[in-house]
């Protein structure tokens, strides 16, 4: 693998472990729904299902 393709998923590691610490995460608790999902849950899921899309495009790249 490429060193910056290293680089690349190690500062999406990092700023995910931002992302999910607690302070961040308080921000999405809040009374509402998306789709019928509670917004806390809904963010949850989606960040984490945004950081898997990347995830595969720079290891898709990495086998080019």
């Amino acid at each position: 693998m490429k060193k910056r393709h290293e680089q690349k998923l190690i500062v999406l590691s990092i700023g995910l472990l931002l992302i999910f610490n607690m302070p961040f995460v308080l921000v999405f608790n809040f009374k509402g729904a998306i789709f019928g999902i509670p917004t806390f849950y809904f963010s949850i899921f989606s960040i984490w299902f945004v950081s898997i899309i990347i995830s595969y495009i720079v290891l898709n790249r990495h086998y080019e």
